[in-house]
């Protein structure tokens, strides 16, 4: 899993652009979907992911983030199983089920509030994500259950899109 994304803070303003804005602010969903891309063995480019994003509603899809069930309806595009929920008390069998998971969420910092995609895996160790945190210097571990790590994170509005390789 090499080429991985880690944090998109660290990627710099004029590389790899999503609509008018820098990836460093709003390319956390296409980032989400290219790691999940590189945990299930596949070699994308970020440029190939972005454009399919931006493709999907101009200028507005790369402005303002990605809309949560654009992962999803990517990997359904390309005939990529995918369970998708929102219900918290599923999240660990299903993902413990799939060979790769994107978790959309809403987080809250005393006044600032904003949502943020990551690719996650399930692992012997538990589950494993990628470009989690401002400051991730690599993958971040979230435990051995996907509900109570939100829960002790008080993420909200949570989704989960489950994919499986296709046969």
């Amino acid at each position: 899993m090499d080429k991985m994304i880690y944090c998109q803070r660290d990627i710099p303003k004029d590389k790899w652009r999503y609509g008018f804005r820098s990836s460093a602010v709003t390319g956390c969903g296409w980032i989400a979907v290219y790691n999940a891309l590189r945990i299930m063995g596949y070699k994308p480019t970020p440029a190939m992911v972005i454009k399919y994003f931006e493709q999907q509603i101009p200028l507005l899809n790369g402005n303002t983030g990605t809309f949560v069930l654009s992962p999803a309806m990517f990997f359904k595009r390309f005939n990529f199983p995918v369970n998708v929920t929102a219900n918290t008390k599923k999240f660990d069998d299903i993902a413990q089920r799939s060979d790769a998971c994107i978790l959309y969420f809403w987080w809250r910092n005393k006044a600032k509030i904003g949502a943020h995609f990551v690719a996650l895996h399930h692992t012997e160790k538990g589950f494993v994500g990628y470009n989690t945190y401002r400051n991730s210097k690599g993958p971040d571990s979230y435990g051995k259950s996907l509900q109570q790590f939100i829960k002790n994170r008080k993420y909200f509005g949570a989704v989960l899109i489950g994919i499986n390789n296709r046969e």
